[in-house]
């Protein structure tokens, strides 16, 4: 037994989670791997194939999209939100650019529960366009999944396909991740790990999106709403920690990945979170020029281009409830263990 299945056997044991999946590995694929409990307190035992809501990890999945967007022309860095949104050109967001966006410099602010008073997809989509700025565009990075909403909207358009469309394309069929969508069928959705008891739906939540924004969306979203396997996860870290391979060229891939914001007080990439001097949800084992993603229902995929290393961890630390913070510093341990060459 590896130290990492020591040590996520112990968080469900503790009660962070009902289950836990993980992989770390570099561009040949994984050198651990492996995946701990059930799909839910009462439910099956994991095996493998187990399907798993990726909440914000969508975000740099759907970065990724837009960056091809980028490469093919179709779409700028420095394009407008109201170039591209007819609805934007007379409010406060026409002139936020598409890098603001993605590096959450945008000044949209951002964990707004707008499901709670706009329950129709219509409705919500105003309510984005009408909220106000909380800072001026380009001056601080402020985390924005509604900003990440507008983005995908913003994709939409200038490419003419629907968002889920754009990533199935652009993201999943290159590396053959067959298994990594929005809104799963209820074939797929028989392996899902369960997510919260949700008081705003009075169930617990099973194959269908955890983030209630994303849900009044329809489940797809610039913000969340994918849901991937272990396996999928491998096939895009290994990607990664191959500079982008089948995804992106490399001088496009490097602009995506390589810090924005260092005038600013976080550090950000188009669509990556970088390492953070202080504070990284990873700790300080991953490289200064590492970078990757986490999701409130206990994912993330974090990767080091130096040491070419990815690191996955899945897990439903939301469920049944979210208020739970014991994924805070298991996910540290996991990035510290993960960092280790003895884990090859």
């Amino acid at each position: 037994m590896s130290t990492l299945s020591d040590l996520l056997a112990d968080g469900r044991a503790r009660r962070v989670y009902s289950g836990a999946a993980w992989s770390v590995g570099g561009p040949q694929g994984p050198a651990d791997r492996g995946w701990t409990g059930t799909r839910s307190w009462d439910g099956a035992p994991l095996d493998g194939s187990d399907l798993w809501d990726l909440a914000s990890v969508t975000k740099p999945v759907v970065g990724i999209a837009v960056m091809a967007l980028v490469e093919s022309g179709a779409l700028g860095l420095d394009d407008t939100v109201g170039t591209h949104l007819p609805d934007y050109r007379l409010g406060d967001k026409s002139g936020i650019t598409v890098r603001q966006l993605l590096t959450h410099t945008s000044g949209i602010p951002g964990q707004v529960p707008l499901y709670r008073d706009h329950p129709t997809r219509a409705s919500l989509l105003e309510a984005v366009r009408r909220l106000p700025l909380t800072a001026e565009p380009g001056t601080r990075v402020q985390y924005s999944s509604q900003g990440f909403i507008i983005l995908g909207l913003l994709a939409e358009a200038a490419a003419g396909r629907p968002l889920d469309v754009l990533v199935a394309q652009l993201v999943c069929a290159p590396l053959g991740m067959h298994n990594t969508l929005f809104c799963p069928d209820p074939v797929r959705g028989r392996r899902a790990v369960a997510t919260e008891d949700c008081p705003w739906r009075n169930r617990v939540v099973v194959g269908e999106v955890h983030d209630e924004n994303a849900a009044v969306l329809g489940g797809v979203g610039g913000h969340a709403g994918l849901f991937s396997t272990l396996e999928d996860m491998e096939l895009l870290g290994a990607a990664l920690a191959d500079d982008g391979r089948g995804l992106l060229k490399p001088d496009t891939f490097a602009l995506m990945t390589t810090p924005h914001t260092d005038a600013l007080p976080l550090r950000r990439a188009l669509g990556w979170q970088n390492q953070d001097p202080v504070g990284s949800p990873v700790g300080t084992s991953f490289g200064r020029n590492s970078y990757g993603h986490t999701g409130f229902t206990g994912t993330s995929l974090w990767v080091d281009p130096e040491t070419r290393r990815y690191a996955v961890l899945l897990t439903n630390r939301v469920h049944p409830v979210r208020g739970g913070d014991g994924i805070t510093g298991l996910r540290t341990a996991f990035h510290e263990l993960a960092a280790r060459p003895q884990a090859d």
